[in-house]
């Protein structure tokens, strides 16, 4: 008899260790994807500048509108990788596509702020030096968004790698999270606006 309750008692003990470990997973989970979350709204507050900086461009650089039209398909292109990665945070591919269009995005909108540059009436619009502004704050807040997105990422996947914890996250699909890092060395450069 003793016996018996023994082993329902280590039975009780292990199964609750495993809806304590499930618990945190759970919650390191939902910490990465609503650090993700901080993320989406910074991009789509820069992905909704980018056509009011175009539009407030296009009269001054009548002659580029290859560069205006590049700048917008690249933000269209952000824009939909972010939708794809914002279904499912920490998704390896959805990460992989959203990390190669704003890469693609941050390059168009460097040419685009070079040809602005070659312009001092366009750089002295008031309207362009308040989007610009707005850019570069949006700029810091995606970087800041994306360190703890990434730190999330890290809790989480550290708590599902332990022992015994990678037990119950294997046999309940707690895939590991892909971090939001940079790759390419001139994405790793902060977008200049300067005027």
């Amino acid at each position: 008899m003793i016996g018996l309750l023994v082993f329902l008692g280590l039975i009780a003990v292990i199964v609750l260790a495993g809806v304590g470990i499930y618990n945190t997973l759970v919650t390191f989970r939902n910490r990465y994807k609503n650090g993700y979350s901080q993320i989406d709204v910074q991009l789509k507050r820069r992905y909704d500048l980018i056509p009011n900086l175009v539009e407030t461009a296009k009269g001054y650089l009548k002659h580029e509108r290859e560069t205006l039209e590049a700048v917008v398909k690249a933000r269209n292109q952000a824009v939909q990788a972010n939708q794809t990665a914002a279904g499912n945070p920490g998704d390896s591919a959805a990460m992989k596509g959203l990390l190669g269009a704003e890469t693609e995005l941050s390059g168009v909108l460097g040419r685009f702020l070079a040809l602005v540059e070659g312009y001092p009436d366009l750089k002295a619009n008031q309207t362009m030096l308040q989007l610009m502004e707005e850019l570069s704050s949006t700029e810091n807040k995606i970087g800041f968004a994306r360190q703890a997105y990434n730190d999330a990422v890290m809790e989480y996947n550290i708590a599902r790698e332990k022992f015994p914890n990678f037990l119950i996250a294997n046999s309940f699909g707690f895939d590991a999270a892909a971090l939001f890092e940079i790759t390419a060395s001139e994405e790793k450069k902060p977008v200049k606006v300067s005027f």
